[in-house]
């Protein structure tokens, strides 16, 4: 049975009955009115929705964001030969490249893609990539196409991709803590770490008492707005990649849309805003969005540290039984207990022949080793 595929460039234009075919609003990150939150708030990205059909029945989706980035910005954090670093940045750093991403940028994990769950997955996602394959040769000044995201669960279905030419390449792991059952409390959590883990968290909560900690409502976003983005800018000036910086006019949407589903924690001192951190409760997860830091009070008040506390204290309030702290700082996140999940990413250049280039380009990628601690008893 052949398979057809609709692409649309706003959530607005997408019949209402695809969704109802797919059976996707129960995971958060597939629901319109969260799609439409980063679109409506991020206009310089362009967004892009692509369902597969069968029969005329939506069986899967993908949605894909074009944005401009450095080749720099890749190349900078990325152990390689320092000819074949030149080369690369010879080669492509003429203008910004414009990657057409499957996936979202802002987040970590597999977001980008959903298969409806009688669909026959490897031909599902064979017709996803025929689809995004089309969608490039329509996108004008387009470089690079980077599918990312998938666990080892997926490589299964996801490996078919080398078919259309794409080299995979392994990614910073999600660091993942699994909350025990017994754990009704973050002193009952406290209780199963060992002692130097135990005092290192008492530590974090003794030097950030001064801090005057609040989950912020909607109003209290845009009354903060400034300062939020100001500070997740000191993370994104901290942080060795990233792909494009997220408008925190995405975050009223999600607090108008999700309630209390959608967390924002500020913490404050003397009344100003010096830390926060955002999460989202998605079934039974917590998931860990992004976090804005005053770094030069950071080591005073540990402010990183007890954001790192307060996570814990919110997948134990909410029961969730796994936290997602995402990306980065993967050694400070395995002494909370943080085990790492694999991911793997899909990346090919749009023509031939710099393709040839950049396939041995991604072979030289390299992820960041780290000490991985085992903190509980």
């Amino acid at each position: 049975m052949a398979y057809e595929h609709n692409i649309f460039s706003s959530i607005n234009d997408i019949p209402e009955s695809y969704w109802a075919d797919l059976k996707c609003k129960h995971n958060i990150y597939f629901r319109p009115e969260f799609l439409h939150s980063y679109e409506i708030a991020n206009r310089d990205i362009s967004f892009g929705y692509i369902f597969i059909l069968k029969k005329g029945k939506a069986i899967a989706l993908a949605y894909t964001q074009l944005i401009t980035i450095s080749i720099k910005t890749i190349t900078k954090n990325t152990r390689m030969l320092s000819w074949f670093r030149e080369l690369i940045d010879s080669i492509f750093c003429r203008s910004p490249l414009r990657v057409l991403f499957c996936g979202n940028v802002f987040l970590s994990g597999e977001y980008g893609v959903f298969l409806k769950k009688e669909a026959d997955k490897t031909e599902a996602f064979n017709a996803i990539a025929d689809a995004i394959k089309s969608l490039s040769h329509n996108t004008k000044r387009l470089h690079a196409l980077f599918i990312k995201d998938f666990e080892q669960d997926s490589l299964h279905i996801t490996d078919q991709l080398h078919r259309f030419d794409y080299a995979s390449m392994n990614v910073e792991p999600n660091m993942i803590i699994d909350l025990k059952p017994q754990w009704q409390s973050f002193d009952d959590y406290k209780k199963a770490l060992k002692s130097k883990y135990r005092i290192k968290a008492n530590k974090a909560d003794s030097k950030s008492e001064k801090l005057n900690v609040k989950l912020l409502t909607e109003d209290d976003i845009k009354t903060n707005l400034e300062s939020l983005q100001n500070l997740y800018q000191n993370t994104i000036d901290n942080a060795d990649f990233n792909a494009q910086i997220l408008n925190l006019q995405t975050y009223i949407h999600l607090k108008s849309t999700f309630k209390e589903r959608f967390i924002v924690k500020g913490y404050f001192l003397d009344g100003r805003l010096v830390g926060f951190l955002s999460a989202m409760h998605n079934n039974l997860n917590l998931d860990a969005h992004f976090i804005g830091i005053d770094y030069a009070l950071n080591k005073s008040y540990a402010i990183y540290p007890r954001i790192l506390n307060d996570y814990i204290r919110l997948g134990i309030e909410v029961g969730a039984h796994k936290i997602n702290l995402g990306r980065t700082a993967s050694e400070i996140k395995s002494t909370l207990g943080a085990l790492p999940q694999q991911l793997t990413c899909y990346c090919r250049h749009k023509r031939y022949l710099p393709n040839l280039i950049l396939k041995p380009f991604i072979a030289n990628v390299q992820i960041k080793t780290y000490k991985q601690h085992q903190p509980f008893k």
